[in-house]
C-alpha cells in the first residue's frame, strides 16, 4: 500500500509538486492522472526514492523511503518515463542484471525470467541485444526488469505507452492479474481507455495540487458527465477539489 500526505517537491522557483495526498491500496489499480507538467512524474520519483520532498510523508508497504530507502526498494517494482535498459545486453541479461541486484540467483532466478518471458510474451527477442528495439519492446523489458524480484507494489510510468493494440490488451490483461493477486498498482496514463478499463480509484493531479479522487463512477457522478474523458477535462479546468 502506498500512502502520501501532502507532499511538495520545489526546483528552484519551479513548485513542481505543491500539495499532493492519496492512498493507493493492495488489491487495486489506482490511476496518477493530470496534464503534462502537473506533477505526475515528480510525484513518482518521490515515491521510489529518487527525489527527496521538499515537506510531506511518504509510506510504501510501511516503510519510509526517507529512512530505509532498502526496504522500499525491495517492495516496489518501477517503470519509470526513462525506460533506461542497456543497449549492450540482451533482454534477457538485462532482466538478469536487475534480478542479481535483487539477490536473486541461480536456477531461482531463471525460473523467474522464464515466467516472465511466457507472462510478457518476450519470446521472439528475449535473447537479442535491446540496441535497435522497438519502442513496445523495450516496454515489455522494462517491466519484466521492474517485476523479476516480486514486488508487492508496482509504480508504472504510463506503461502502454508505444505499444500496438495486441500489446496494450496483453498488458491490461497482464496488470489485471496482478491486481487479482493482491498487488498494489500505481501507474500513470493518459489515455482514457486505459485508465476506464483497468481503474479501481483514480487520483487527478492539476497545478501540482490534487483537484480529484475516487472512483470513475464517483468523478463522472461528481462531474455531472457521461464519460471519463469529459469528467478529467471538467476537474481540471475547474481546479476545485472533487472528492480528494
Amino acid at each position: 500500500m502506498i500512502e502520501v500526505q501532502h507532499l511538495r517537491k520545489s526546483f528552484g522557483e519551479v513548485h513542481a509538486v505543491k500539495d499532493v495526498s492519496f492512498t493507493a491500496r493492495d488489491g487495486h489499480i489506482t490511476g496518477l492522472l493530470g496534464p503534462n507538467g502537473a506533477g505526475k512524474t515528480t510525484t513518482l520519483r518521490m515515491l521510489y526514492g529518487l527525489l527527496v520532498p521538499d515537506e510531506g510523508t511518504i509510506r510504501i508497504d510501511g516503510h519510509d523511503p526517507l529512512t530505509d530507502i532498502q526496504a522500499v526498494q525491495r517492495s516496489i517494482g518501477v517503470l519509470p518515463d526513462n525506460r533506461g535498459l542497456y543497449k549492450r545486453l540482451t533482454a534477457r541479461e538485462n532482466i538478469r542484471y536487475f534480478g542479481a541486484l535483487h539477490g536473486l540467483e541461480g536456477a531461482r532466478l531463471e525460473s523467474r525470467i522464464d515466467e516472465l518471458v511466457q507472462d510478457l510474451d518476450l519470446t521472439d527477442f528475449i535473447d537479442r541485444r535491446t540496441e535497435g528495439f522497438s519502442h513496445g519492446e523495450r516496454v515489455k523489458v522494462a517491466i519484466a526488469r521492474a517485476l523479476v524480484h516480486g514486488p508487492r507494489t508496482l509504480m508504472l510510468d504510463e506503461p502502454t505507452n508505444g505499444l500496438d493494440v495486441m500489446s496494450t490488451r496483453a498488458m491490461r490483461r497482464f496488470l489485471l492479474n496482478l491486481k487479482d493477486a493482491g498487488h498494489c498498482v500505481l501507474f500513470s496514463s493518459h489515455i482514457m481507455q486505459e485508465v476506464t478499463a483497468l481503474c479501481d480509484r483514480i487520483v487527478v493531479i492539476a497545478h501540482g495540487r490534487v483537484v480529484a479522487a475516487g472512483t470513475p463512477d464517483q468523478l463522472r457522478s461528481a462531474t455531472g458527465q457521461d464519460n471519463l474523458e469529459d469528467a478529467f477535462v471538467k476537474v481540471i479546468g475547474s481546479g476545485e477539489g472533487l472528492l480528494a
